[in-house]
Formats: structure tokens, C-alpha cells, sequence
């Protein structure tokens, strides 16, 4: 897997566990998809994404998502 995939898994699942947690917990959870989308936005205005940089350092191969 590359770091964009990772990424995108990653974005993804938080969202779902947001959800899920905001109607099995507590409504309060729904703050952590409103982070995780701000979080995407931000990396889609300024190219920077704190996950992708620590997969980097970690060794994950750099690489698209669409190819």
C-alpha cells in the first residue's frame, strides 16, 4: 500500500467510527469527523497532511492514489 491509500483508508474509517460512535456514545463524537474533515480540507488547500509525512518518515512507499 502507498501513502495516499493509507491515507484515504485511514480519512475514511475515522469518519465511520465518528459516526458510529456519535450514535452508540455520545453526539459529542461527531467532532472528531468535523476534525477529520477539516483535517482533509487543509491537506487539500496547502498540500500538507501530518499522517502522510509520518508514513513517509516510517518508510511507506510514496505513490498515487489512481494509478
Amino acid at each position: 500500500m502507498t501513502v495516499d491509500r493509507i491515507v484515504h483508508l485511514v480519512a475514511g474509517l475515522m469518519v465511520l467510527l465518528s459516526i458510529a460512535l456519535a450514535h452508540y456514545v455520545h453526539p459529542y463524537w461527531i467532532g472528531l469527523g468535523v476534525f477529520v474533515g477539516l483535517n482533509l480540507a487543509q491537506s487539500g488547500l496547502t498540500n500538507f497532511c501530518p499522517l502522510a509525512s509520518i508514513l513517509k518518515k516510517l518508510g511507506v512507499p510514496d505513490g498515487s492514489c489512481c494509478s
